[in-house]
């Protein structure tokens, strides 16, 4: 297990986040003393599934449709 500074962790944080990607742990320090540890998390074993939480189960083909009333405002039109 590898100590780096603070400034350099800064400096190298894509290297150090590949390192820790692949299994390496990394303490970093700030003058001499141990503050952080930076190391890999553990794999997912099966993907994300959608919580459904709102209840959604579709989108109507003009959920992003321009509504006139609403452009009407934004283009300072009387309505």
């Amino acid at each position: 297990m590898d100590q780096i500074n603070l400034y350099d962790a800064k400096t190298n944080l894509s290297s150090l986040v590949d390192r820790a990607a692949s299994g390496e742990e990394v303490i970093i320090a700030k003058n001499g003393i141990p503050l952080a540890k930076l190391g890999p998390l553990p794999k997912q074993q099966e993907p994300r599934k959608p919580a459904h939480a709102l209840g959604i189960s579709y989108i109507a083909e003009d959920f992003d449709a321009l509504d006139p009333e609403i452009a009407a405002l934004f283009n300072d039109d009387t309505l």
